[in-house]
C-alpha cells in the first residue's frame, strides 16, 4: 500500500513538566506556554500534523493540563462529519494506579486509542519546538524504506553532540540507524559531512503494530525509563528496525532559504527568549508570515492594535516588534520586543529587548529590558524591571541568562 493510501494517526505528546522555564510553568504545561504573542507552543506541532493532512489527532496531557486543555478544545475543531479531530486525552490510569512514567509508558497506557481507531501508520510527536515540518514527507519515505520506526534527525555541528540523542548511520545506507547515543562524547561525523551528526528532534513514525509491540514489552521491562528516545528506539535499532529521516530534505511549501530547516527546541528560558528575538529581527530566521504552511491558533475577541501619542504629547516609537491584537502603546517607546494581546504601554515608557505576555501593563515612564513579564503583571508608574539584576533578584524574581522573569500574577513589589 503506498503512503497516500496508509491510515495514520498522529499521537502528540504533550505532558511535559518544563521545569526549566520556571516560573511561565509555574501554572501551566509547558506546551501550553505562550510564544510569538498569539500562540502556545503545542500550535507548532498541531499545525505541522494538520497541513501535512493527519487530521485524527490525540493530544496526551498529565502535567497541569486545564490551561492546555482549553486551548486544545476551544481552539482545534475539525469537521466531525469526516471522521476529524484533534482531542486531548489526559493520564487516565487505565493500566494500573501510577500516572506516565515517561514518553513510552504514555503511549503504552493509551493504547485503546490505536485500538479504536486501526491504523497503520502511528505519528508520534513533541508538542514544544518552534519550527514548520511536512510529515507526509517523512512518512513516505518511512513506509519505501521497510523499516518499523522512523526518527526524524536534524544536522548539529559535532562539537554541540553533547546535548542531544545523536543518531549514529550505517556508512553505506545512511538512512539506517546503526547506534542511538544519549549526549556522547566521542562522537562520529556523518559519512557525508565528518563535521556534523544528527540529533534526534523527538518525531517518530512507526508501523502501528510495532509501536503497540515495542511499547508493550517494554512495559514489563526491567530497568527502562519508558522514553521513547532512551528506550523504544534502541529497541528497534538493536533489531535493525530503525530508519532515520534527515530534517535537511524537507521541504516545506512558502518556506525561504533564510527560514527552512528553522527548529529550535525552547527548553530554557535563554533559548524561549533567543527564539522570540529570532521572531522579531528585520529579517527573521523564523517567518511567521508564512501563509502556504499557516501556524493556526486563537486568540479570542481582541481589537485591532492601537498605537497613539500620550496625553502629555510624547510620540509612540515602536521598531523591530511583534505587537499581537488588542494591543495598546499610548507615547512609549517598544523595540526588539513581542507584545501578546491585550498588552499596554504607557506614555514615556521604555520596552526593550522583552517578552509580555497576555494582559501585562506598563506604567507611565517605567523602564522594562531584557525581560520576560508573565500574564497580568503590572509595571509601576516609573519602576524599572530588567535594569538592575541585582535590585530584581532582591524583589524575588528570577534572574538567569542575562534575563528578569516575573511569573504569571507575579506582584510587583514597592
Amino acid at each position: 500500500m503506498s503512503a497516500s493510501r496508509k491510515k495514520v494517526l498522529a499521537i502528540v505528546l504533550a505532558g511535559g513538566e518544563g521545569k526549566r522555564l520556571m516560573p511561565l510553568t509555574a501554572d501551566r504545561a509547558k506546551p501550553a506556554v505562550p510564544f510569538a504573542g498569539i500562540y502556545r507552543l503545542i500550535d507548532f506541532a498541531l499545525s505541522n500534523v494538520v497541513n501535512s493532512g493527519y487530521l485524527q489527532v490525540v493530544v496526551l496531557t498529565q502535567y497541569k493540563s486545564h490551561s492546555l486543555d482549553r486551548h486544545v478544545t476551544q481552539t482545534w475543531r475539525m469537521s466531525t462529519m469526516l471522521g476529524n479531530y484533534v482531542t486531548p486525552v489526559p493520564a487516565q490510569q487505565r493500566v494500573g494506579k501510577h500516572w506516565y512514567l515517561g514518553s513510552a509508558d504514555a503511549i503504552y497506557q493509551s493504547l485503546n486509542l490505536i485500538k479504536d481507531e486501526k491504523p497503520d501508520i502511528v505519528v508520534v510527536v513533541g508538542a514544544d519546538h518552534v519550527y514548520r515540518m511536512d510529515f507526509s514527507q517523512m512518512v513516505a519515505q518511512h513506509v519505501e524504506s521497510g523499516a518499523a520506526c522512523t526518527v526524524a534527525a536534524i544536522r548539529q555541528p559535532i562539537s554541540l553532540a553533547d546535548q542531544f540523542g545523536v543518531i549514529d548511520v550505517v556508512p553505506d545506507e545512511p538512512s539506517r540507524i546503526r547506534d542511538f547515543l544519549e549526549k556522547p562524547t566521542d562522537p562520529v561525523g556523518l559519512p557525508s559531512s565528518p563535521g556534523e551528526v544528527l540529533a534526534s528532534m523527538g518525531n517518530y513514525v512507526f508501523d502501528a503494530d510495532a509501536l503497540v509491540e515495542a511499547v508493550t514489552r517494554d512495559a514489563t521491562t526491567p530497568g527502562s525509563k519508558h522514553d521513547m528516545g532512551g528506550d523504544i528506539v534502541p529497541a528497534f535499532v538493536r533489531r535493525s528496525q530503525a530508519g532515520v529521516y534527515d530534517y535537511r530534505d524537507n521541504v516545506v511549501p512558502g518556506a525561504t532559504d533564510r527560514d527552512r530547516g528553522y527548529w529550535r527546541d525552547v527548553g530554557t528560558l535563554g533559548s524561549y527568549y533567543a527564539a522570540h528575538m529570532d521572531v522579531v529581527s528585520p529579517l527573521p530566521v523564523f517567518n511567521l508570515y508564512n501563509f502556504d504552511w499557516p501556524i493556526y491558533t486563537a486568540y479570542g475577541p481582541q481589537p485591532p492594535v492601537k498605537i497613539v501619542q500620550g496625553g502629555d504629547g510624547t510620540k509612540a516609537e515602536v521598531d523591530e516588534a511583534v505587537l499581537s491584537p488588542g494591543a495598546v502603546v499610548t507615547g512609549g517607546a517598544v523595540s526588539r520586543s513581542v507584545l501578546s494581546p491585550a498588552v499596554r504601554v504607557e506614555s514615556g515608557a521604555e520596552v526593550s529587548g522583552s517578552v509580555l505576555l497576555n494582559g501585562v501593563q506598563v506604567g507611565a515612564g517605567a523602564v522594562v529590558r531584557n525581560a520576560i513579564l508573565g500574564k497580568n503583571v503590572v509595571v509601576p508608574v516609573g519602576a524599572q524591571v530588567g535594569v538592575d539584576p541585582e535590585a530584581d533578584r532582591a524583589r524575588g524574581f528570577v534572574v538567569e541568562d542575562g534575563l528578569t522573569v516575573l511569573g504569571k500574577d507575579q506582584p510587583f513589589p514597592a
